[in-house]
């Protein structure tokens, strides 16, 4: 809408030294057909991309281990995070999940606002045999005042043209982007390495040679966030949340 807009202002101001209103109805029609183009364009670009993102899933190649060194999950681990008013604990269950075929783990991820409990996730990973952690759903519930309001944003890979992405590639280089999901609409996450020797402290500890992504969607454009994993625990920063503890039992 912005570029029609600038091109709208261009054209009348075009015809207003002209003189001719005859001209500012032709521009205006001119505007349409050119804004339908557009509008066709942009539509066909996005046509393309879905059809073009087909990753190819074989059950046979992926396994529950996921030991990937930027996102490692090791069941009965709990990665907690802290920010303002915020935190959020993110446990990696002994529970599995079938998708796709792919026998995923399960890591339940719950998120609380001053005291109370706001978002519950079960999240489904699997790693394939390159060492890529795929992201293959997720089943979440937004609360309020203990309720559940609402479950919109909940996917899984194979279900109403979901597709699965990469959360975490194995052998990532600056420059490349991915998809981390794929469901139209509702979860169109993509991902892309920035820098893979930063240094960063959180109260977990300091780190160095930290890989930074930066992570948007489509969905809304004007939104972005940069996340901070470090080789050998996962992320330690990312939405403004710290790591301020990692738990096993």
């Amino acid at each position: 809408m912005a570029t029609l807009g600038k091109g709208w202002v261009k054209l009348i101001r075009r015809k207003v030294v002209l003189g001719a209103l005859v001209g500012a109805v032709l521009v205006l029609a001119t505007g349409c057909a050119s804004s339908s183009s557009q509008e066709h364009k942009a539509q066909e670009r996005t046509a393309q991309e879905q059809k073009a993102y087909a990753p190819h899933i074989d059950p046979a190649e992926f396994t529950t281990k996921v030991d990937n060194h930027y996102f490692p999950l090791k069941p009965g681990t709990t990665f907690v995070y802290e920010g303002g008013q915020e935190r959020d604990e993110m446990a990696v269950t002994h529970s599995t999940k079938k998708v796709m075929g792919v026998e995923c783990g399960v890591v339940n991820d719950k998120g609380w606002e001053a005291g109370k409990l706001i978002e519950g996730t079960y999240d489904w990973f699997a790693q394939d045999k390159e060492g890529n952690v795929w992201y293959f759903g997720e089943d979440t519930k937004e609360y309020e005042n203990g309720k559940v309001t609402t479950t919109k944003g909940s996917w899984e890979a194979g279900v109403d043209g979901a597709k699965p992405g990469i959360i975490m590639q194995a052998d990532p280089k600056v420059g490349e982007s991915y998809r981390q999901e794929y469901y139209k609409g509702e979860a169109e996450d993509m991902a892309k390495v920035q820098s893979l020797n930063e240094s960063v402290t959180v109260p977990y500890g300091s780190f160095d040679h930290v890989l930074v992504t930066k992570e948007w969607t489509p969905l809304e454009p004007s939104y972005h966030e940069h996340k901070y994993y470090a080789r050998g625990v996962g992320q330690v920063y990312g939405g403004g949340l710290e790591l301020v503890d990692v738990k096993t039992g």
